[in-house]
This record gives structure tokens, sequence and C-alpha cells, in this order.
């Protein structure tokens, strides 16, 4: 098992095969489904995702990666249960793109955000990455206030740019610079 990165309450690593169930598992749920490209997940489906992500090393410019996050102390969870997911899409050398989804048990207590944050200190200070971006349906609102809280920039708002599960949908695009991180982080 690779670690990329640790936070107080929770730890960043490389996806195993006994992830698979719980993360099909919450993937499928409506409610996180509503704002994904997909409708319906299967185990089928994640561990599809899981045998492409093996065939290709972790950074890989043009290859997204999902990362799993997991609880570093059990606080009335068992230990190593996968709370939800990062994904990492390397754009170029210099420029990464970052999203996250959590099963709807563990939203609303601070892990995502403290996943995002722990994700860019690792992007901007181990991997030194200059700016890094994120996409965001404007009607999932608790997902662009996320990025908003941790420090993201608001760049961009497209009207109707994307059809998306048989309508138009509008989407808000974030950033934020190494400097800007530097910046936040004192």
């Amino acid at each position: 098992m690779k670690i990329l990165f640790q936070t107080e309450r929770i730890i960043c690593r490389e996806f195993e095969l006994n992830d698979l169930q719980s993360f099909a598992g919450y993937r499928a749920l409506p409610d996180v489904a509503k704002y994904q490209s997909w409708s319906e997940y299967s185990y089928q489906d994640a561990l599809s995702l899981f045998e492409k992500m093996q065939r290709v090393p972790f950074g890989e410019v043009g290859h997204w990666f999902q990362l799993a996050i997991t609880t570093k102390m059990p606080q009335n969870l068992d230990e190593n249960q996968l709370l939800g997911d990062l994904a990492v899409h390397f754009i170029d050398d210099n420029q990464i793109e970052i999203g996250f989804t959590f099963a709807p048990d563990f939203q609303g207590q601070g892990f995502a955000s403290e996943a995002v944050l722990g994700l860019l200190t690792y992007l901007f200070t181990q991997l030194k990455f200059h700016r890094v971006i994120a996409t965001t349906d404007v009607e999932n609102v608790p997902s662009w206030l996320l990025l908003e809280i941790v420090g993201f920039r608001r760049e961009a708002h497209f009207i109707e740019n994307v059809f998306f599960k048989g309508a138009w949908g509008s989407e808000f695009q974030y950033a934020m610079l190494a400097s800007e991180w530097r910046s936040l982080v004192g």
C-alpha cells in the first residue's frame, strides 16, 4: 500500500482491491452519482477502473487516478474505513485537475476539506505543481463551497456548456496557483 499523505484524521493512499466493494457501493447511490459522469456504478466498473490504473504509472500526463481516503484513527469507524476518494488528472507537467467524491455517511464532517487540503499540500510541496484546477456543476453547492473554503479562486462560470444526463448544465471552474497556496499557508 502506497500512502501519498496523511492528515490528522485521514490517510490518502492508492486503491487496493479490498476497497472496491465500498467504492462501488457509494458511487452507485443516486445522490452521489447526481453530478458525476455515471448514473449507475457496479463492482465491475470499480474493478475495471482499478485495473486501468494498475497499467499506468501514477502521475503519467493525460491520465486520471483515483486515490482512496481512509480513516487514520478509528472514531467509531472501522480502521481503514473508506470514506471517499480523490481524483487527480495530470494535465501536463505543471497543471493538475482534481475532484472528490465522498460517501454520504462521511459528508459534512470535514473529511473532504481535510482531504483536499492534504492533497493541495502534497501537490504543491512534494510534486511541485504550478496550478491546480477543479470544475463543478453550478448546482452542486457543497462541492463549490468546499473549494472556496479551502482557498480556491473561481475563474469561470460556464453557462449551459455541457449536455449532461439529458439537459444542458452550467459549471464553475476554480483554480489555485502554487504562489496562492504559499500565501494561504503562510
